[in-house]
C-alpha cells in the first residue's frame, strides 16, 4: 500500500501544500476566511483521489495521443486528451504532456465550486490554474532555471484577460525535453493547454544533432516513461549566439503557429541568457522581459 497523500499548510500559514507521489501542489485562496477555508477542504478532498484516478488509466494516457482513440474516463484524463489532441497529427506528445495543467485546473474547479473567492491558484511545479473575478489580477513571475531559480521576466494577470492558465517547460524542468529550451512559459485560457503547449514549443527550440547537446534515450533514466527511446536532452555545453538565436528562431516559428491558431495567448522562451517573447497584439497582458535579454518586443496594454 502506497503512503498517504500529504496535506499541510506552509510556514506562511496562508498557503496549502498537498503531496502524494509525484504530485507536488502548493496552493492559495484569497477572500473572506470561512470561503477559504471551505476552499482548502474541497481542495484536499478532491486531492487524495487524484493519483489513483491518473493510475487507473494510465497505460492509456503514456500512449501517443490519435484523433479516434478510445476516450479516457476520468475527468482530468479526458481534459488532458483535449489539450494535446490538436498537436497529435503532427507531433509526437501523450495526454501525459498535459497533466500537471490538468491536475492543476481539476483542483481549483474543486476550490472555486465549493466557495466564492476574489482569486486563487494552484501551482503543480510550475504549471498554474487561475481564478480571478473581476477587478483582481495577478503578477507572475517566470523563472529563467528551474534547477537555479531565477526571473527572466514577469507578467501581469488582469481578470479581463482570458488567461487562467500558464506552464513552463524545458530540459533542465522536472520533465524530459527534447528540446535544449532553459525554459518556455506559455500563457494559455487553462492550464492544461498551457501544459500541452509549454512542451511542444520547448521541443522545437532545438539544434538536432549538435555535438555540444547531450542526448539520452528517455527509457534509460525512466523505464516507465511514455517517450520510450526517444532521445531527451541532458545537456547543453557552450553555443555561439547565432546558434542560440538559431534554436530560439525555430522555437519562435511554432509559436506563431500556436497564437494564431488561438491555443496559446503568448509564451517566453529562454535559452542562454537569450529570451524571446511572442504574444498577441495590443490590450494583452503585459509580459515583460530585460531588456538586454529580449530581441523581440512586446505590444504592451
Amino acid at each position: 500500500m502506497r503512503e498517504r497523500a500529504q496535506i499541510k499548510f506552509l510556514p506562511d500559514g496562508c498557503r496549502l501544500h498537498l503531496h502524494d507521489g509525484p504530485i507536488d501542489l502548493i496552493i492559495e485562496a484569497f477572500g473572506v476566511a470561512g470561503e477559504v477555508n471551505a476552499a482548502y477542504r474541497a481542495a484536499a478532498k478532491r486531492f487524495v483521489t487524484v493519483l489513483d484516478e491518473l493510475c487507473g488509466e494510465l497505460p492509456l494516457l503514456r500512449q501517443r495521443a490519435r484523433a479516434g482513440c478510445p476516450p479516457p474516463v476520468g475527468v482530468i484524463a479526458t481534459r488532458m486528451v483535449v489539450a494535446v489532441l490538436p498537436y497529435s497529427e503532427r507531433s509526437f506528445i501523450t495526454p501525459m504532456a498535459a497533466v500537471a495543467g490538468a491536475v492543476a485546473e481539476e483542483i481549483l474547479g474543486s476550490m472555486t465550486s465549493a466557495a466564492t473567492l476574489s482569486r486563487a491558484y494552484v501551482n503543480n511545479g510550475g504549471d498554474i490554474a487561475l481564478h480571478l473575478v473581476p477587478g483582481e489580477s495577478f503578477a507572475v513571475g517566470m523563472v529563467e532555471r528551474p534547477d537555479r531559480p531565477s526571473l527572466f521576466g514577469k507578467v501581469e494577470l488582469r481578470s479581463t484577460e482570458p488567461v487562467r492558465g500558464i506552464a513552463t517547460s524545458g530540459w533542465r524542468g522536472r520533465s524530459f525535453s527534447l528540446g535544449i529550451a532553459d525554459a518556455v512559459t506559455v500563457l494559455a485560457d487553462r492550464a492544461a493547454m498551457a501544459d500541452a503547449a509549454a512542451t511542444i514549443i520547448a521541443n522545437a527550440v532545438d539544434l538536432p544533432g549538435h555535438p555540444r547537446v547531450t542526448r539520452v534515450p528517455a527509457c534509460d533514466l525512466a523505464p516507465d516513461n511514455d517517450l520510450g527511446g526517444r532521445l531527451v536532452t541532458r545537456g547543453v555545453g557552450e553555443l555561439s549566439q547565432d546558434e542560440i538565436a538559431a534554436a530560439l528562431n525555430a522555437g519562435v516559428a511554432v509559436a506563431d503557429l500556436l497564437l494564431s491558431a488561438g491555443l496559446i495567448r503568448s509564451a517566453a522562451l529562454h535559452l542562454c541568457g537569450e529570451t524571446r517573447i511572442v504574444s498577441i497584439s495590443a490590450g494583452s497582458e503585459q509580459v515583460t522581459a530585460s531588456p538586454e535579454q529580449s530581441r523581440r518586443s512586446l505590444v504592451h496594454a
